[in-house]
């Protein structure tokens, strides 16, 4: 029991009444860091001895567990409704399930088309990449064709092969305003301006490397290749021809011997002017 201060020689003090302890209030069990020994640790001021305190916490758990079943029986019922509502739950979720699948099957769909119209997008820029090139080898092709062609004709060499020396298809190699000033090269009396064999000789190489750049196994160039025989053999009877009247003359045409000599190294033919020279001889 708890003991109360005052001394036992005053008799007006053990008459006084002692004040009736409140009820324990509700909110102290509901705190998040409730600790038994706390909460009596609390009490020291409070008059009520240990027993009655015991009953008093008995009686607060006993109306706590009648309010408890309270509740639970004012809602029994929407208890057992919640039980009825979640027994069709299963249909729903079936619902839900075939839904999901329909979309995952027009989703697969749409990737599938989309899928094939990448690869169509692919194939058609494929083809345009392939008819692209096509154009340009067909560019190449004609610009081929139409530079054997002139160059045949300067040089005189016909389709078939024939060659007719006696007729001058080029006059203006014979102009005396070349851009290229190598009038004064050309030694008096020479039959063939060295200007003349060195823009022959530039335009054999130009085709030369247009034939290398579109593909020499293509079978229009193969076809071509005896056009190319033609125009060289004519290019070195030309160069021939000048370099044998070159060195039978007198040393003012060494210079353009030199010249000859340089126009057959150009063109890769250094053996030839040796077989020419030795053939002189």
């Amino acid at each position: 029991m708890v003991k109360f201060g005052g001394s036992d020689t005053s008799n007006s003090d053990d008459d006084t009444p002692l004040p009736y302890p409140k009820p324990l209030a509700r909110s102290a069990f509901l705190t998040p860091d409730f600790s038994p020994t706390g909460f009596l640790s609390s009490l020291h001021n409070r008059h009520q001895t240990l027993e009655d305190l015991r009953s008093e916490l008995r009686t607060r758990s006993q109306e706590l567990n009648k309010e408890l079943l309270d509740l639970v029986n004012d809602n029994y019922q929407d208890f057992l409704g919640l039980g009825g509502s979640l027994r069709g739950g299963e249909e729903k979720v079936e619902e839900v399930r075939v839904g999901l699948l329909g979309f995952k099957r027009e989703v697969d769909t749409l990737k599938d088309k989309v899928e094939g119209r990448r690869k169509e997008v692919e194939g058609l820029l494929e083809e345009r990449r392939a008819i692209a090139k096509e154009v340009r080898t067909g560019r190449e092709l004609l610009e081929i064709d139409s530079r054997l062609e002139d160059l045949e004709e300067r040089l005189m060499v016909g389709s078939n092969g024939a060659v007719n020396p006696a007729v001058n298809g080029d006059e203006d190699d014979f102009s005396t305003s070349e851009s290229d000033d190598e009038s004064d090269e050309d030694t008096p009396g020479t039959t063939i301006p060295l200007s003349r064999l060195r823009r022959r000789a530039q335009q054999f190489l130009y085709i030369k490397r247009l034939f290398a750049k579109t593909g020499p196994e293509h079978p229009f160039l193969i076809k071509q290749e005896e056009r190319m025989m033609r125009i060289r053999q004519t290019i070195l009877l030309d160069l021939s021809s000048a370099l044998l009247q070159a060195v039978g003359q007198d040393d003012f045409s060494s210079k353009r011997t030199l010249n000859i000599l340089g126009i057959y190294r150009d063109i890769g033919e250094s053996g030839e002017a040796l077989t020419a020279i030795r053939e002189r001889r």
